[in-house]
């Protein structure tokens, strides 16, 4: 991750807890605590945060709190070709007059182009999604009740909803944190709260999951592997990945990037 990604993923987290300690900032950016605290040390001499004992605090915490993760703004172009692979390869498990569920992220969210055509009904936390999908599809979008968290572009509520509780989906389509041996890892509580929720709606889950995210760890478990049904990955899978998988049970699809994995994302008008 680039100097400037790592300040705006630290920058994101500080504003999303009281303090944001440099174990924290280690796990989310991947890199060293050295690192970490070199980071935090230059943003403080800039005045974007303040240094505390074991991390960085907000210099004006905001009103309403931000989820612990990475911005959908700097996880969207990272292995983008991969992720729009996986979204192409998922898109063509969805058949018409089926009800889905597809959980807000930036993997899931280059599905939408290849929905276009398509005669679905679509339940989405994701703002950017159902947008995309009212103006350039003619499939039924329905949307929760919530608070809209901007940087990760998803709606979100800490009491659930009536709206998800009653809606049942053949299909759920979700990304995550990481995936291992443990199962399907996020980061933030609120997050596995709605998702654990949705999950339960759903016959099949459908992991989308560029193959770094087997490397990345979480502290967060949201579902073992005995809950997916298919994961959707790339050439970059390793054999021990494939091997965990095949022993669990999971089906697995290997997307290989095509013509379109070079194409322009998707439009995020938030």
């Amino acid at each position: 991750m680039h100097e400037t990604e790592r300040h705006r993923v630290i920058l994101a987290a500080v504003q999303a807890r009281p303090v944001a300690t440099v174990a924290d900032l280690v796990e989310i950016t991947g890199t060293s605590e050295a690192t970490i605290r070199r980071d935090i040390a230059a943003l403080h001499i800039q005045g974007q945060l303040r240094r505390v004992r074991g991390g960085a605090e907000a210099v004006n915490p905001p009103e309403q709190s931000a989820l612990i993760g990475r911005p959908f703004s700097v996880n969207e172009s990272i292995n983008i070709g991969a992720k729009r692979a996986i979204a192409r390869a998922a898109a063509d498990l969805c058949r018409d007059g089926e009800s889905i569920i597809i959980n807000g992220g930036t993997t899931t969210h280059q599905m939408v182009p290849h929905l276009a055509t398509r005669r679905l009904s679509v339940f989405t936390n994701s703002f950017a999604i159902a947008e995309y999908l009212i103006h350039n599809s003619r499939n039924s979008v329905v949307i929760p009740g919530g608070t809209i968290y901007r940087e990760q572009n998803v709606i979100l509520s800490p009491f659930g909803g009536v709206v998800a509780s009653h809606f049942y989906a053949k299909k759920m389509f979700m990304g995550c944190q990481g995936l291992n041996a443990h199962g399907l890892m996020e980061a933030d509580p609120m997050v596995v709260q709605s998702e654990l929720a949705l999950i339960g709606q759903a016959d099949e889950l459908i992991v989308l999951a560029d193959s770094s995210k087997f490397k990345a760890k979480s502290s967060l478990i949201l579902c073992g592997l005995d809950r997916i049904t298919t994961v959707v990955t790339d050439g970059g899978i390793r054999d021990e990945d494939r091997q965990m998988l095949e022993t669990a049970g999971v089906g697995l699809i290997v997307a290989e990037k095509g013509a379109d994995s070079d194409q322009q994302s998707p439009s995020v008008a938030l």
